[in-house]
């Protein structure tokens, strides 16, 4: 292989290595701190969402709880890539995968960014906030349980 080739692909590998750092650098942890979670059974389903997946069976980040205890859960989703998210959880005690609803009202234990300021259904702009370019985020989210029926 003559040496101007050696050198096209050596330079070639530094710029892909250095891109793909530069996106690691870029992407930060989102710790959230899951508040008043109730021991219910089922699972604690806690995800980000971009506005085009806000409030649809889809999301960036995610994690699952399995049988969470009463109190308060730490969940830390890595590598999250700068912009703006909707934090969501939602405590599917019947494990259907989706928020069951009694006369129009949530049926089952829910968490969003601002939930407690909430007076009807939540827009994006309402429950956002924003993955800076550096640097990691730590959110205060508090769960709302209808009744125990």
């Amino acid at each position: 292989m003559k040496s101007f080739q050696k050198a096209s692909l050596v330079a070639a590998a530094l710029f892909t290595a250095s891109l793909m750092s530069a996106g690691a650098a870029l992407a930060g942890d989102v710790t959230i701190n899951l508040t008043g979670v109730q021991a219910r059974g089922g699972d604690l389903l806690v995800g980000l969402q971009t506005s085009t997946q806000f409030l649809k069976h889809e999301g960036s980040y995610g994690e699952i709880i399995a049988a969470p205890p009463a109190g308060t859960q730490v969940i830390t989703l890595h590598g999250v890539t700068p912009g703006d998210y909707s934090v969501s959880a939602l405590h599917d005690t019947d494990g259907n995968r989706d928020m069951t609803l009694v006369n129009g009202r949530p049926g089952e234990g829910w968490g969003l960014l601002h939930g407690e300021t909430l007076r009807a259904a939540p827009t994006f702009d309402q429950v956002k906030f924003t993955v800076p370019d550096s640097g990691d985020v730590t959110l205060d989210v508090a769960m709302h349980y209808p009744p125990a029926r």
